[in-house]
């Protein structure tokens, strides 16, 4: 059945759930509060000091017998962001029998893989509203260090995700000291070998630890605009590249 659903079903289901949950928890506008919206669509968040995992959405005993409630259980979780995507991806598994009812299919139970797929899209998505991304990525020139802010609650390397999913053509690059670490393009966007002015740019932008940003001409074939982000912290030395195609014939 899932081999007949169409890569458009799929991004329509996820987003009409997202929209759906946001509504029901009050959320209007961003950044999105995933502890927030939690607690507002009845969903008790409990920290389980001894959890195998980040998180994991659990059915608990509430009062009488036959009475359950939903809740979350969480492992200790020192960066905010990373409690966020964790509370937004259980959230996105209370939500997958949802998404899954757009598509018409019928999860085969608690462990069901496609269940673990629906939650970790419905993260990103949840935190990143396409709708809200799509419209300040193109007012703010899809501009990371402008777009943070805006949605503080999800990491970089989420938003540079999540722009990938937009139909702006570009190819985003994540290095992490210095290596390479992925690399993708937009849906239908072939994905080259780093080029010179790339390789430039991140370097500048590695030693620098400013924004660095280059435009190139493509072998002869068209135009590409280079911007990279240093995410630098104490230790740990992190770029992100997004690469925009301009009638590049290599891109």
């Amino acid at each position: 059945m899932l081999l007949e659903i169409t890569q458009e079903e799929l991004t329509d289901a996820l987003e009409r759930t997202v929209t759906e949950v946001l509504w029901e928890a009050r959320v209007i506008e961003p950044p999105v509060d995933a502890v927030l919206a939690a607690q507002r669509l009845g969903l008790a968040l409990v920290t389980d000091t001894q959890a195998v995992h980040r998180g994991r959405c659990v059915r608990l005993a509430a009062g009488a017998e036959s009475m359950t409630t939903s809740a979350i259980l969480l492992a200790p979780e020192e960066r905010p962001e990373r409690r966020q995507w964790t509370v937004a991806h259980e959230i996105g598994e209370w939500a997958a029998q949802r998404m899954l009812a757009h598509l018409d299919i019928a999860a085969e139970g608690e462990e069901d893989p496609l269940r673990e797929r629906c939650a970790n899209a419905f993260a990103g998505a949840l935190l990143l509203p396409r709708r809200w991304f799509l419209a300040d990525g193109h007012d703010l020139d899809w501009d990371l260090r402008a777009l943070k802010p805006r949605y503080a609650t999800a990491s970089h390397e989420l938003i540079a995700r999540r722009m990938i999913e937009m139909p702006a053509p570009a190819v985003i690059t994540l290095f992490d000291h210095g290596r390479r670490v992925w690399r993708r393009g937009t849906e239908g966007l072939r994905v080259p070998p780093l080029l010179r002015a790339e390789e430039d740019c991140q370097r500048q932008a590695h030693l620098s630890g400013k924004p660095a940003e280059a435009d190139s001409n493509c072998d002869g074939a068209g135009q590409i605009r280079v911007r990279c982000w240093p995410v630098h912290e104490p230790g740990w030395r992190r770029e992100i590249m997004r690469t925009e195609v301009q009638e590049c014939e290599y891109l």
